[in-house]
């Protein structure tokens, strides 16, 4: 059997060992069009690569996929995160839980994750092919005929782990031969909110909880003010579930934080109210940075100094209306970091999430993010990767 495995990304990575582990007699090849592999696994976690999440269950872990949830419930119970993490141990890497859940080498050196990836591919006697590029995949009787640097090659089955994309037309290829495709678009971004002086308290953490002003979503998390804006775990959630509304809305909208969560609007004025001769700098029961803090009272025109029992009825009401539902107006995004993720690709509808075969072309598989699935921050993109990818190669 010869196997094409099309993108030497995690997912690609991760089929091609898998089927060879399934299918020691196959010929397998991965093909990749640049000259490098593993880009994505190299930068992730600033360098530490967030291999997986500690989450045991399918049930808890699909919680975490804005788009694909549901319908990965079957794939990680076939392979799951404590699968992960096994076999990442077997070939020579323990991985480590941080405590919001995040998993990571020991080394805290992604190269540590390629050297395994490499090793299981050189064990497995996988051959990789750099630098080439498939341009068209065509349906036979008998298995595929790829248009790789101009020349037909046939392949009895093919696995399709090439990434997202952030460009509708880098799926024409396959647009071409009948696979629906989900237009892709950005997930995982920050918020740019010009022309207001909190970015002058870039750097400062604090946990928030954040809702989108019309729409469904809020998220609860550590919030990271920018020099454009926020960013942090508790914003790039947001993103991800609210990816599709806000491209929609042309990245032009309303965010609410509510800084001093979990408390409600009416619970925030009765707790200032514990030490009312307190200088208001000082009377901050919420844990919000002393910073932001002194920022918050400024934006609601109260002087520190003066004590709660001092602030007139009217400034007292804008406080708590600040502390609670403290409003900004986002326009415009900015991809995190060196990451990019994208909501969009094959529409899961056409795929058997049992083996991740095509049902309309037998023998033609999907693994990763060329599937309409995406994740929120912690590992769990990743996570996909590698249980797509072991799937599709196990069931060849």
């Amino acid at each position: 059997m010869k196997v094409a495995i099309i993108g030497g990304g995690a997912a690609g990575f991760f089929a091609a060992i898998s089927c060879k582990q399934h299918h020691p007699n196959a010929q397998v090849h991965l093909i990749e069009k640049t000259k490098k592999t593993l880009g994505k696994v190299k930068i992730s976690g600033g360098g530490r690569c967030n291999v997986t999440h500690d989450c045991q269950y399918a049930s808890d872990l699909i919680k975490n996929y804005p788009r694909g949830g549901k319908k990965l419930k079957k794939v990680f119970s076939v392979f799951g995160t404590r699968d992960t993490i096994q076999w990442f141990s077997t070939h020579g890497v323990e991985i480590k839980v941080e405590e919001d859940g995040r998993m990571f080498p020991i080394s805290d050196n992604s190269q540590s994750i390629i050297d395994a990836l490499w090793r299981g591919i050189n064990k497995a006697n996988i051959k990789v092919v750099f630098s080439n590029t498939v341009t068209q995949i065509t349906s036979l009787e008998h298995g595929f005929e790829l248009v790789v640097q101009k020349e037909s090659v046939h392949y009895d089955k093919v696995i399709l782990a090439t990434g997202g994309h952030p460009k509708a037309s880098s799926y024409d290829w396959l647009r071409t031969i009948g696979i629906s495709i989900i237009p892709p678009v950005p997930s995982l971004f920050t918020f740019n909110i010009p022309k207001t002086d909190i970015t002058k308290l870039m750097g400062v953490v604090s946990k928030a909880s954040v809702r989108i002003k019309g729409l469904k979503y809020a998220e609860t998390g550590p919030l990271l003010i920018t020099h454009w804006g926020m960013s942090g775990p508790v914003i790039l959630k947001l993103s991800s579930w609210a990816a599709r509304d806000l491209y929609l809305q042309n990245y032009i909208f309303d965010v609410l934080i509510n800084w001093a969560q979990p408390y409600s609007q009416e619970e925030i004025k009765p707790i200032l109210n514990i030490e009312p001769k307190k200088k208001l700098k000082n009377n901050n029961p919420f844990s919000i940075p002393a910073r932001l803090w002194a920022f918050l009272l400024a934006r609601a025109g109260i002087d520190e100094n003066i004590s709660w029992m001092e602030t007139v009825k009217k400034d007292k009401n804008k406080l708590v209306n600040i502390i609670s539902q403290d409003c900004y107006n986002v326009s415009g995004k900015t991809t995190f970091k060196e990451e990019f993720v994208t909501c969009g690709g094959i529409a899961l509808e056409q795929v058997n999430m049992s083996s991740m075969e095509s049902k309309q072309f037998k023998g033609l598989y999907f693994a990763g993010e060329v599937l309409d699935i995406d994740a929120v921050t912690g590992g769990f993109n990743f996570q996909a990767a590698w249980s797509t990818g072991f799937l599709a190669g196990k069931l060849l």
